[in-house]
């Protein structure tokens, strides 16, 4: 140990510039050509697209490591306290870009590569999506990551290194087909694997009680079976900054990989097997669940990963030289909603049976660690274990939540005496029918701040989702709204929209985001900065239309209004209202051709989970539509509908600059607030919406006259269906309605076969849960609304103009600050660098 800490001592801290971190023209192309030698073992002459790729990314990842290393340095010597951000998502797309534009080396990239023969844009396109994640969650996760680096912020985020991601989507005869997402095969030069930086994740078993070696009893773990959990990090730099926080991600392996003894008598299979249903944990992001085998898999999947970033942290915490009981003065740890609530019964085990801890000290410890952020409104989305399946799996864990049960529960006895139903609606585990184990309670109980992603999502968690917890703690309670980052989503994907801004304000608001954007309102009187901003639209919707004609094949006209829909599918999301949308303005064609309407491109995408049979319906629909409206000559192609497959990231860098309209049209209450609203503000679309999530405070900043607002609210939703709703009363009531909905019904768009759209007919007469036939006027008419407002193309250009100025409070930067002001009370370190 003593020759350990000599060899650290003798490193200088002040590594020698060389070539991999100096940022000069010549170094960054000498380095490319050192990486293609070196790294890749090629020459220039017969690299591949992939080794020029591989070569630039390690060489930008060289001047991401620079910084890396003096954020260590510093963090080694600070008193600081790090953010942990538990998430099983990090949708962190590609990293490239993002990495040239924060490390400001862009241009010189650029030229570097032009002067070696090559495309920088052609290398970018190269790069795989990591598919780690599945929608707004997960960038979510990305974009706070990035803030946190930006903001100078130490942190720390941890999840899963899924193998294959979530599934690429392909449209085959107008069905989602899931493709394996293959994102590892082609090499991923951002991570750095840690191989020996491994921990051992307990799964199944039994306990039993023994004594320690002062005699007090203690409970151990018999584990059935072992998993090792391997690092792998990704540095996450921010803008222009020398601060570079962490990506940790976990790779499940056996912790034997290789039984010999059965290989040498002649079971192969067996010989192999342990490694094979160990490494099953981190192949897949979220697993099926609708069958057992799914959900254990899930449960696991959330355990070891929780379980190895805990580890973690506390020997950081051990490094550090502090104290257990010093863990939550050093760590501030976020859960991203239920998916890491585990959490909270893991923190006490490690620290009581673990580091022998009294049960007092190490709740106090669990409690002031965490913060627990709830995304969703859903009740299916809270996740919930049936208790027999927790207790094959975390026999331990479930002890421990019993006793937390146990303790609560006489809080609340004692706080509402006689009150036995609201023992029961709050108990950790739910005792009428089949018994489960409830973990938003779990997370709620255990965390120190509970806060909702937009104020009317923090309001209907207080009235209704947790309002029992809201009423025993509400000092627990915060409202923080989400925020997307500006660097990506303007910087990167709209780059001559960000050089106009920039030309106009300077580039501070690249960084002060809330602050500075609002000065670009002053320029929407000038004709000449109107008339530049429309034709910085008109190129990135050819761009977009480019890539539908390549991916689908319909041509569109970029002239048109661009109405874009892109989100994961779900009925509250309401994709089939903007279908029903579509074929109202195709009937309408079909009756007039001499109607007066602004022409239009919808433009729908958006991945469905591969259990949703109705989910993928809905998208069977609307290729459906797009096949026949499409190819009718008698509308002029004054209507074209296109279906983007495989929305992801990397697509959505193209789609939210080109579009017109962003519909975000889900049922008031049920979206928690969405992101993509935001990332379609940034980039100047007017937005059609509901006063649901984000879009209630998005109206308000950028002026109700500028937002296309129409359907119940949130109170008017439930008092409709705690009157008693009925669809059919709108079905017959609206003519208009009723057609669109008889000409789904009669096969129309199915080729003759009445059959196959039956469920959604059904599903909107006998049920409508989403009441879309509820708002389906009110939306018809504030469409023909934004219809009328794009003809006036200079109007359209100052509301889009205005939108972007005030959309400066949905930076995450902002949503970042009030994290570390009011939840994790979390500070900047100063990293200097050259």
């Amino acid at each position: 140990m003593e020759r350990d800490e000599i060899k650290i001592r003798a490193v200088p801290e002040h590594q020698p510039e060389t070539i991999h971190s100096q940022l000069s023209l010549q170094a960054i192309k000498a380095d490319i050509l050192d990486h293609l030698f070196y790294t890749q073992g090629r020459l220039p002459e017969i690299a591949t697209r992939n080794d020029w790729y591989m070569a630039l990314a390690h060489a930008v990842r060289d001047r991401l490591l620079e910084h890396w290393i003096r954020t260590v340095r510093t963090l080694m010597r600070s008193d600081v306290r790090v953010v942990s951000y538990l998430s099983a998502e990090f949708l962190i797309g590609p990293q490239m870009g993002n990495n040239l534009i924060n490390l400001g080396i862009y241009d010189q990239v650029r030229q570097a590569t032009e002067d070696l023969g090559l495309d920088l844009d052609v290398l970018m396109e190269q790069e795989e999506e990591p598919g780690l994640g599945n929608g707004g969650l997960g960038r979510l996760a990305a974009c706070y990551l990035e803030s946190l680096a930006t903001l100078e912020v130490p942190a720390i985020g941890y999840g899963i290194r899924y193998e294959f991601g979530i599934f690429d989507q392909e449209i085959r005869d107008g069905w989602q087909v899931e493709v394996t997402d293959k994102w590892l095969q082609p090499g991923n030069p951002w991570e750095i694997p840690r191989p020996e930086l491994s921990f051992e994740v307990n799964l199944g078993g039994h306990t039993e009680i023994r004594s320690d070696e002062k005699g007090h009893s203690r409970v151990h773990w018999i584990p059935h079976r072992v998993v090792k959990g391997i690092a792998y990090d990704t540095p996450v730099v921010g803008y222009k900054v020398a601060t570079t926080d962490l990506l940790r991600l976990w790779k499940a392996e056996a912790s034997e990989s290789f039984d010999f003894e059965a290989f040498n008598v002649g079971d192969y299979y067996r010989a192999v097997e342990e490694k094979v249903a160990s490494e099953t944990i981190t192949k897949v992001l979220y697993p099926n669940d609708t069958i057992n085998k799914g959900k254990k898999l899930r449960l696991e999947q959330q355990y070891f990963f929780v379980s190895c970033s805990l580890q973690d942290m506390l020997r950081i915490n051990d490094l550090s030289g502090n104290q257990p009981e010093q863990f939550h003065e050093f760590f501030a740890v976020q859960l991203n909603d239920t998916h890491p609530s585990i959490a909270v019964a893991e923190l006490m085990r490690l620290l009581v049976d673990v580091r022998a801890m009294d049960w007092d000290k190490a709740w106090h410890i669990t409690q002031q660690t965490f913060g627990y952020t709830n995304h969703t409104l859903l009740p299916e989305a809270l996740e919930t274990w049936p208790l027999p399946l927790f207790r094959d799996l975390l026999p331990r864990h479930l002890e421990i939540i019993y006793e937390i049960n146990r303790r609560f529960l006489d809080q609340v006895r004692a706080r509402y005496p006689g009150d036995d139903q609201k023992v029961q609606r709050m108990s950790l585990i739910a005792e009428h029918g089949e018994k489960y184990v409830r973990m938003a309670h779990l997370a709620s109980v255990g965390s120190h701040a509970i806060n909702g992603v937009a104020a009317l999502h923090t309001e209907l968690l207080q009235k209704n989702v947790l309002h029992d917890f809201y009423d025993l703690y509400p000092e627990r309670f915060h409202n923080i709204t989400n925020g997307v980052t500006p660097r990506r989503w303007i910087v990167l994907s709209n780059p001559k929209l960000a050089e106009l801004i920039t030309h106009r304000i300077g580039d501070g608001w690249i960084h002060h985001t809330q602050d500075q954007l609002k000065q670009l309102e002053v320029f929407v009187s000038d004709a000449e900065f109107r008339e530049q901003w429309r034709e910085i639209k008109r190129d990135n919707k050819r761009a977009l239309a480019k890539l539908i004609n390549e991916r689908t094949g319909v041509v569109v006209d970029p002239d048109s209004l661009f109405d874009v829909q892109v989100k994961r599918m779900h009925e509250y999301k309401r994709q089939l209202l903007n279908a029903l949308h579509v074929i109202t303005l195709y009937q309408r064609l079909k009756a007039d051709s001499g109607l007066r309407i602004a022409p239009r491109t919808f433009i729908f995408g958006g991945k469905a989970a591969p259990g949703y049979a109705m989910a993928k319906l809905i998208i069977k629909l609307i290729t459906s539509i797009a096949e026949v409206v499409n190819n009718d000559k008698a509308i002029e192609d004054r209507l074209k509908v296109a279906f983007l497959p495989d929305f992801n990231v990397k697509n959505g860098q193209l789609v939210y600059p080109a579009a017109d309209l962003s519909e975000q049209i889900s049922t008031a209450g049920k979206e928690a607030s969405g992101t993509g609203n935001m990332k379609f503000a940034f980039n100047g679309a007017l937005t059609i919406g509901t006063l649901d999530g984000a879009n209630i405070e998005i109206r308000n900043a950028v002026g109700a006259s500028n937002f296309f607002l129409f359907g119940l609210t949130a109170s008017e939703v439930s008092d409709l269906k705690s009157r008693g709703y009925d669809p059919k009363e709108y079905y017959y009531a609206n003519a208009q309605l009723r057609e669109v909905i008889d000409l789904i019904g009669s096969g129309a768009f199915s080729k003759g076969d009445g059959e196959l759209f039956r469920p959604l007919v059904a599903s909107l007469l006998d049920c409508d849960e989403y009441l879309l036939l509820a708002d389906y006027q009110s939306y018809v008419d504030q469409q023909d609304q934004v219809s009328r407002a794009f003809f006036d193309a200079d109007h359209w250009t100052r509301m889009s103009i205005l939108n972007v100025a005030r959309m400066g409070h949905f930076s995450s930067d902002r949503s970042i600050q009030e994290y570390c002001d009011r939840i994790w009370n979390a500070k900047p370190v100063r990293v200097e660098i050259n």
